[in-house]
């Protein structure tokens, strides 16, 4: 007995050492994003992608000493690439929602907005299904306002784009009647813009956990969650403690928009 119970021991530390060793360090890091949606990331003129989830990201991949190499990506191909392992996260302002978590593993929240529908100045509109009865909404697609938008506006017609940039376009030419997107977004994105001008948010914010999620993490492989998913969790939770997340996020919002979560 004694035998069997030093070898099953044995046995066990020996798996745990070989788990340990094969566990990926994540040294270095292939980082989705997607640089069409301002102020978050965006191409400048130079080329190079910036904006707030841009900076964030260089401080979590310095906090946790990793390289990491941006991989620019369509919003909707992001998922497939991390499924596919052309990436090892992805850092796209995606919500964390409960459908989202059947097919990928999240990070902490590390920050969280409401959304808000986007028209011509002077439009106040319910964000109902009546309140939008025969309205055009664009969207952009594979986002949470996409799913809201065909949850709840069962009377409109629910126009899809490939990047928010494609709906302001259509949005300005009058195409569609409004557009439902993250309000940070839609302010520096669009409505700060000279394009943007004569457009004004047209209803209050709108919060539906459900859909909506509880803020945005960084998306993962679930079979990733307990070693990179940890490393990410200990970055946020840094660089909320020592200033850095508020400072960076100063420099492009006047509001909080730290998760309540």
């Amino acid at each position: 007995m004694k035998k069997n119970v030093l070898f099953a021991l044995t046995a066990l530390s020996l798996a745990a050492s070989l788990a340990q060793a094969q566990a990926p360090e994540w040294k270095k890091l292939r980082i989705g994003v997607e640089g069409a949606y301002p102020p978050f990331s965006e191409i400048g003129p130079d080329g190079k992608l910036k904006g707030f989830e841009i900076e964030l990201l260089q401080a979590y991949c310095a906090e946790m000493k990793a390289q990491c190499t941006l991989v620019q990506q369509d919003f909707d191909g992001l998922i497939p690439a991390l499924q596919s392992r052309k990436v090892d996260a992805i850092f796209a302002s995606v919500a964390i929602t409960e459908e989202r978590r059947r097919v990928i593993g999240f990070s902490k929240p590390y920050y969280n907005t409401p959304a808000r529908l986007v028209a011509k100045a002077g439009a106040k509109l319910e964000p109902s299904a009546a309140g939008l009865k025969g309205k055009k909404i664009g969207v952009q697609r594979g986002t949470t306002h996409e799913a809201y938008a065909d949850a709840t506006f069962k009377q409109s017609e629910i126009v899809r784009y490939g990047s928010q940039d494609q709906v302001f376009l259509d949005l300005k030419s009058g195409r569609i009647d409004a557009t439902l997107m993250d309000s940070p977004a839609a302010d520096f994105g669009f409505l700060k813009k000279p394009e943007g001008k004569g457009f004004a948010f047209a209803s209050g914010p709108i919060n539906d956990d459900k859909i909506f999620g509880v803020g945005s993490g960084v998306g993962m492989r679930k079979a990733d969650e307990a070693t990179l998913g940890r490393k990410f969790d200990a970055a946020i939770d840094a660089l909320r403690a020592n200033g850095t997340f508020k400072k960076l996020a100063g420099k492009y919002f006047d509001y909080d928009i730290a998760p309540l979560k």
